[in-house]
């Protein structure tokens, strides 16, 4: 599946609960990659909202904006049990998914925001299921109260790569597509660190 940019306000220059470190903007002096996998996954835990696509079974394409919590390197959403996306996803499981990052300091709305954008494998835990409820209790504030017992959880996992466009870079650079633009592979050690060294603090 192809996946696209999307912008809104953001980049990651702040701290949040659980997750260190924050990147530093390239002004345009750097060399070489700006980006680690563990910056990358930061950005995904201190993030909650994204916009999630996949086809449904005749092929057509679908696109919707969801909460998430990153879950042991995998992006949870919590949906209705009987949702287009619960049973379009459980039929074909390869997503797409687009996070907004808000930039640091930024309160004007006219500001784009940096995004991390992947595809990946997603697996629906019906409701009910053990897999399920665990999940939904990982969730815990981010859903509404009615769902934290009943819905189902579309687990994603990334793969190959993160395709970042405007993390940590100048606002000025952004609007270069070619400077503003970064691949960082994706890798499961990289979040295993952003947790342990949150779980220090």
């Amino acid at each position: 599946m192809a996946t696209t940019t999307s912008h809104q306000e953001g980049s990651v220059g702040t701290r949040s609960e659980g997750v260190t470190g924050a990147i530093p903007e390239d002004h345009g002096h750097g060399i070489g990659p700006r980006l680690t996998g563990d910056q990358v996954w930061q950005a995904l835990a201190k993030a909650s909202f994204a916009y999630l696509s996949h086809v449904t079974p005749s092929g057509e394409p679908r696109s919707s904006g969801v909460v998430y919590k990153v879950v042991g390197g995998r992006l949870c959403v919590a949906v209705s049990p009987d949702s287009w996306k619960a049973r379009h996803i459980a039929a074909n499981r390869r997503v797409a998914v687009t996070v907004p990052v808000r930039r640091a300091g930024s309160c004007r709305s006219w500001r784009p925001p940096a995004t991390v954008t992947f595809h990946g494998q997603a697996t629906v835990h019906p409701s009910g299921s053990a897999q399920a409820r665990s999940l939904l209790k990982e969730m815990g504030s981010l859903i509404p109260p009615e769902r934290r017992t009943s819905g189902s959880i579309v687990e994603v996992l990334p793969e190959c790569e993160f395709l970042t466009y405007g993390l940590g870079v100048s606002l000025r650079k952004m609007f270069d597509p070619t400077g503003a633009q970064e691949r960082v592979p994706v890798t499961r050690a990289a979040v295993r660190r952003v947790y342990r060294e949150g779980s220090r603090r």
